[in-house]
């Protein structure tokens, strides 16, 4: 973790406390800091900054000097589709989309998902995996993370009042490569890249031709990313990338 995020109840003028495991154990045996010492902090929602280390036991740390004078970066103007993926893949998918800056995270069913996935335990540690992702990105907001179980009726319902923008899925077949796509969006003045607001990316085995097509129709252009089937991590990684060029 990059920087130690803090609840707002975890500060209190310019004092704060950390009492989570995870990061006291970070701090014990990976920073191994010692009183008086430095640390990168942050609130969540809040400020980032630093503090000093001025107690440490096995259950807490308490800090004094708190300075929180650096705001988080912006969130891309993005909101990200997933067909939920396999549980085990799920922790970094989340982590990875956190880290890069995603606003909107929705994951969504589709033929390909398997219902056993939505029985998940992994579904109720999505918090924890949005912490880590924060945590090495720098970051203090949390993207927003919705469940729709029903492709349908989401993308029938929902879906024309979230393409208010560009939108693409990857798909494997479609007509056009991811690059293609991008070399039609350069705006002349000034010339700037103009990237989709919203991406469809499917899990592993990716859409069947009628989800295509309901994609399709809400104004979704299907791109490819060259002759090579990708993981769904590969995939999220390789697209997502753009947006920090």
């Amino acid at each position: 973790m990059n920087y130690i995020l803090l609840p707002a109840e975890n500060f209190s003028i310019d004092s704060a406390k950390i009492n989570a495991v995870p990061q006291i154990n970070h701090v014990h045996h990976v920073l191994t800091a010692k009183v008086g010492e430095s640390l990168k902090i942050g609130e969540l929602g809040g400020n980032l900054g630093t503090a000093i280390i001025d107690d440490m036991t096995p259950d807490c740390i308490q800090l004094r000097e708190v300075k929180l004078t650096m705001p988080p970066p912006a969130k891309l103007d993005l909101t990200v589709i997933l067909a939920l993926p396999r549980p085990k893949v799920l922790r970094r998918l989340i982590m990875d989309m956190t880290a890069i800056g995603v606003r909107d995270i929705i994951l969504i069913n589709s033929y390909r998902t398997q219902k056993s996935y939505w029985q998940s335990p992994m579904l109720e540690r999505l918090d924890e995996f949005v912490l880590e992702g924060l945590q090495q990105g720098i970051d203090t907001i949390a993207p927003r993370i919705s469940l729709q179980k029903r492709f349908k009726s989401f993308v029938e319902d929902e879906l024309p009042r979230l393409v208010t923008n560009r939108a693409i899925v990857a798909h494997p077949y479609g007509s056009q490569s991811f690059a293609q796509y991008l070399q039609k969006q350069y705006l002349p003045k000034p010339e700037t890249l103009a990237l989709p607001s919203l991406v469809f990316i499917g899990a592993e085995g990716g859409w069947i031709e009628y989800e295509i097509e309901m994609l399709t129709a809400q104004g979704c252009e299907a791109v490819h990313m060259g002759p090579r089937i990708l993981r769904t991590e590969a995939a999220v990684n390789a697209i997502l990338g753009q947006w920090l060029s």
